[in-house]
């Protein structure tokens, strides 16, 4: 990821890929695009830290993956969410729907 919140983000890769294969399935270089797309351009993802984030997901059996040909004609890995991977996703989503509430709040605190 880029730009000046990187390190937060950085922590969340897992997340956005999960919720990008809930979507459907689709080879790292869509998932890397759909994170931008969804975001508004405001998440970018490296390769360097995208891949890495794939294996471990695939290791921990949220995604699965194959081989197959990409719509330019060319060999892609193709990941999928498995059905641990759907409820992990529901899981770290809430988790970080109440991380970011708490740091909703403590940003909206009126100061003194």
């Amino acid at each position: 990821m880029t730009g000046s919140n990187s390190e937060l983000i950085q922590g969340t890769l897992d997340l956005l890929a999960l919720k990008a294969l809930a979507l459907g399935p689709m080879h790292g270089w869509g998932i890397q695009k759909r994170i931008e797309q969804l975001s508004a351009d405001v998440l970018r993802v490296q390769q360097g830290s995208l891949y890495p984030a794939l294996l471990r997901l695939q290791q921990n059996g949220w995604i699965s993956a194959e081989w197959g040909v990409s719509e330019k004609n060319r060999r892609a890995k193709y990941y999928s969410l498995t059905s641990t991977g759907r409820r992990q996703l529901v899981s770290e989503t809430r988790a970080w729907e109440s991380l970011a509430a708490g740091v909703f709040r403590v940003l909206n605190t009126e100061s003194i």
